[in-house]
């Protein structure tokens, strides 16, 4: 099969049903304290939603205390909304809250993918693998778009040791988003979630061999599972659902923001997973940004003069309606 084929059904599947849309309200605060008086503070923030099929920010606001009217927004290189701030007032702490209101409509559930004349399921791994690597002349742009996600980024070295990892699921043959589903699985039953085990410098063979790291290790490891096999990943930042419905288990992530990743598939475009929480991606799940890897889509990052020692305090929460 040519996945060439169908890929102006790719975004079909996607489209909007306003009648099915969860609406949430998310609060991220991030607050600094420091030891000594910071004079100058720069800050690159990805804190806004985005808005594409599965999603539509409805409305964002931040709000920095120390308050600074010196703040540009951008898009960056991956069509994230970007905010960057100045603070040249004096200061011994930082707040930035940043409050969204989003509407996330359903996406393709399992059983729509395995059963769809479109489906991934139809497609295997080394169909896609080949045509990306013999890919010659003018091709479709969600195709081109999808080669920036084939390579090395500054979180993720593909290697053998990756893909060998990555061979128990991608067997000879098997299909595209069966082959992903089953390392999200395996990845959540083989690793263990333990927030004092990593950093966000560790390398992946540490995540590895110990076999412990949060959602940023889990969705690296997979990423670099997939681009080691010759296939285009990318990583997704954003939130999960803090509280669940009655009778439904809290899911590992809520409280902080959250990490999976975004697997491509000539039939239905990108299709994501969760690796933390071994599930396929619905509506219990609020996009941020998308990029190579947690670099690219960092929530804050910037420099400061000044400050000495700081302490960090990261919340997040997420209301339904």
């Amino acid at each position: 099969m040519n996945p060439m084929n169908s890929m102006n059904n790719m975004n079909d599947n996607n489209s909007h049903n306003n009648t099915a849309s969860i609406l949430y309200r998310v609060v991220h605060e991030t607050q600094y304290r420091y030891q000594q008086t910071v004079t100058l503070s720069q800050q690159y923030l990805h804190l806004t939603p985005r808005s594409f099929a599965a999603q539509q920010s409805l409305s964002h606001q931040i709000m920095i205390d120390p308050n600074t009217e010196d703040w540009a927004r951008h898009i960056d290189y991956f069509g994230n909304h970007t905010k960057h701030i100045t603070i040249s007032m004096p200061h011994q702490s930082l707040l930035i809250k940043a409050e969204s209101n989003v509407a996330v409509y359903p996406r393709l559930s399992l059983e729509q993918i395995t059963h769809s004349s479109h489906s991934g399921y139809s497609i295997s791994w080394e169909n896609l693998r080949d045509y990306l690597k013999n890919a010659r002349g003018p091709i479709a742009p969600d195709l081109s778009e999808a080669l920036h996600f084939l390579y090395d980024s500054p979180h993720i070295t593909c290697n053998a040791e990756l893909a060998q990892f990555a061979a128990a699921s991608f067997t000879p043959g098997r299909m595209l988003l069966e082959a992903a589903l089953d390392l999200t699985y395996r990845i959540h039953h083989e690793f263990e979630f333990d927030p004092k085990a990593t950093t966000i410098s560790t390398p992946l063979s540490e995540v590895l061999s110990g076999r412990r790291g949060v959602c940023q290790d889990f969705a690296h490891l997979m990423i670099g599972c997939l681009r080691s096999l010759g296939l285009p990943c990318r990583y997704v930042s954003g939130y999960i659902l803090t509280m669940p419905p009655p009778g439904q288990p809290r899911l590992i992530g809520a409280d902080a923001s959250h990490a999976w990743v975004s697997v491509f598939c000539p039939d239905l475009g990108w299709i994501d997973f969760d690796p933390t929480n071994a599930c396929l991606v619905q509506q219990e799940h609020i996009t941020v940004a998308w990029g190579r890897d947690f670099s690219d889509v960092t929530p804050m990052r910037g420099v400061v003069l000044g400050g000495g020692e700081h302490e960090l305090d990261v919340q997040v929460t997420v209301f339904i309606g």
